[in-house]
């Protein structure tokens, strides 16, 4: 007797706003120049590979995750200057532990708001946690619209409000002013703040000296553009209470002990990865002034690994520059302030070069 079924018998399991959404998308990048996806072009010397695969390898792979995580912890909040009373969470990527926030915020009418453009994993965390979620368009220049922001926090009573700082996917360094409103107008209606520091290592600003400032705020880094983006570790600094309590939805051993061995051995080679940033943040400026002189095309200012520029057919450009073997990310239809916006993450002074001639022969 089969036992086959039609997919209708077993659709009837999957929540229907799963069925409707869209998966995150990752590009097909085989043979192409990846300029897609803001990670670090830089890969370790050829002497710290070794070093690397020799200590990887003398592992115990047939154990869980034991207290080298906690030498971890340690370690990265000596490395970020942890505030005293704080303590450090670690995730598998931020992307865990926006999830992590999202189940446990999940309370009766509970939301999460954050500023459009941004990143898609703050509405999609929560939509898959079934938690509401609030955007509030920035204005046309990227920046936060401070009006309309205080307006949904009273409005709305948000649990978690997301600011990225800078913002993806335009690398904008938000008023420091007009952040600190935001946030005091948060804590005085009793929701939390994070502070999503993904793009820190290409910043000149921090929050993290103010954070000691208030009780509600949570400060949320990657590992992914310090330069280990296959590693996947994520982590947020916070008060110890407030840590505590969302540590507790946290999985068991949800670092593994290659991550976690990966992760200390780029702490003590700190200053290779601080070298790659600053050439990273050097070419973005050389980067910037030259796609600033090509005719139709605008650069938006930024603060992270990653220039926003837009273009009078942004779809035609990145068809052509994909022909040309660039793989860029094509956000116009992301959010109507990104209409014929291309993203553009910062390469090596060879592949900024290559996307520079594909871009131009692209428009």
């Amino acid at each position: 007797m089969s036992t086959n079924q039609s997919p209708a018998s077993w659709l009837k399991h999957i929540r229907q706003d799963v069925q409707s959404m869209h998966a995150y998308a990752v590009q097909d990048s085989s043979g192409m120049v990846k300029l897609d996806a803001m990670e670090n072009p830089f890969s370790l010397p050829p002497e710290l590979q070794k070093q690397l695969g020799e200590r990887l390898g003398a592992l115990a792979l047939n154990r869980y995750p034991g207290d080298r995580v906690n030498v971890l912890r340690a370690e990265l909040a000596k490395y970020v200057h942890m505030p005293e009373g704080f303590d450090i969470m670690l995730g598998n990527g931020s992307d865990e532990l926006i999830t992590l926030l999202s189940v446990a915020c999940d309370v009766p009418r509970a939301s999460i708001l954050a500023p459009l453009p941004g990143f898609v994993m703050y509405a999609m965390s929560a939509q898959l946690q079934g938690v509401t979620f609030h955007g509030v368009p920035l204005t046309a220049n990227f920046e936060l619209d401070e009006a309309a922001m205080l307006s949904a926090i009273a409005t709305h009573k948000p649990a978690v409000v997301y600011l990225a700082y800078p913002n993806n996917p335009t690398g904008t360094l938000w008023n420091a002013d007009v952040i600190e409103r935001i946030v005091v107008a948060q804590g005085q209606q009793g929701g939390l703040i994070v502070m999503d520091e993904a793009y820190q290592p290409f910043a000149s600003q921090t929050y993290m000296d103010r954070i000691v400032r208030h009780g509600h705020v949570l400060l949320m880094r990657t590992l992914s553009k310090f330069g280990l983006a296959g590693v996947r570790l994520g982590y947020m600094v916070g008060p110890k209470a407030l840590i505590a309590e969302i540590d507790k939805v946290r999985p068991p051993y949800n670092i593994s002990v290659l991550n976690c061995e990966c992760a200390l051995f780029a702490l003590e080679h700190a200053e290779v990865f601080s070298q790659q940033a600053a050439q990273i943040r050097e070419e973005r400026e050389k980067l910037s002034h030259s796609l600033a002189a090509i005719s139709g095309v605008q650069v938006f200012p930024s603060q992270a690994n990653m220039l926003l520029v837009r273009m009078p057919d942004a779809t035609k450009c990145f068809e052509g520059m994909k022909l040309k073997g660039i793989l860029v990310k094509n956000v116009s239809k992301m959010h109507p302030l990104l209409t014929n916006c291309l993203r553009l993450t910062v390469g090596t002074p060879a592949e900024n070069t290559s996307m520079l001639a594909a871009l131009k022969e692209s428009l």
